[in-house]
């Protein structure tokens, strides 16, 4: 009964998020969710790059952490900074 979604409901279902977030608020929430998703998938891809670099280091040294910068949309230069990453202070 909910599984299949045709044409007309997809139709629809756009016709009602227009009415209800109007044409103007669209484009400027299309890009937000952009960059949203680039920052998601640019911190996915650290997070396993650091997996990687912290399997191959040895047990007793520890090496200060990198600083990376979160890259803004193209043409956006005032967004991109410097992060630094929180360190861990919990001793095992």
């Amino acid at each position: 009964m909910f599984g299949r979604l045709g044409a007309p409901e997809i139709i629809l279902i756009l016709v009602v998020i227009v009415l209800l977030f109007g044409a103007k608020k669209l484009p400027d929430m299309a890009r937000s969710l952009g960059k949203s998703a680039r920052i998601l998938k640019s911190e996915a891809k650290a997070m396993k790059e650091d997996g990687g670099k912290t399997s191959q280091t040895p047990a007793g040294e520890e090496q200060p952490p990198a600083q990376r910068t979160i890259q803004a949309a193209p043409g956006d230069v005032t967004s991109s900074r410097p992060v630094s990453e929180p360190t861990d202070t919990t001793k095992r």
